[in-house]
């Protein structure tokens, strides 16, 4: 956990206003990926547009990646310290549970460098493994 947000958010370039503050430190307590309602539903008495756009300036930043999980809801999740959101370097999987609907990263678990053919710029790399998770699964 990040003691001095403040400081974290202005090494990123970030005015630290209560509200990103607040957002950040939400995100930092949860185990498993956000989406903007589950947010919203924190925040009830914020406005959508203020939080979504907290989520892209942290976003651009590379405090928080966005998942595609499938489920055609993104969902938010802190970026590991150190991260760059690099193709190459930073990406990692993703489980969405088919039952309970939750989606964590599995940042112990890289995803590879995939080679392209000749001409192709990867910009993004989304690894989601579906499944049922160890709460859902009993184990």
């Amino acid at each position: 956990m990040i003691k001095d947000i403040d400081n974290f958010l202005e090494q990123k370039k970030i005015r630290p206003t209560a509200m990103r503050i607040l957002i950040f430190k939400y995100l930092e307590e949860q185990s498993v990926a956000a989406s903007l309602t589950d947010i919203e539903n924190a925040f009830d008495k914020s406005e959508r547009t203020t939080l979504y756009r907290t989520l892209k300036t942290f976003e651009e930043h590379g405090i928080v990646h966005t998942i595609d999980d499938g489920s055609g809801i993104n969902k938010f999740a802190l970026c590991e310290e150190n991260c760059n959101c690099e193709v190459d370097t930073d990406l990692h999987l993703h489980f969405h549970c088919n039952k309970c609907g939750e989606t964590v990263c599995l940042t112990n678990h890289k995803i590879p460098h995939i080679s392209l053919p000749d001409g192709y710029l990867a910009e993004d790399v989304n690894l989601v493994v579906k499944g049922i998770c160890e709460k859902c699964s009993g184990k």
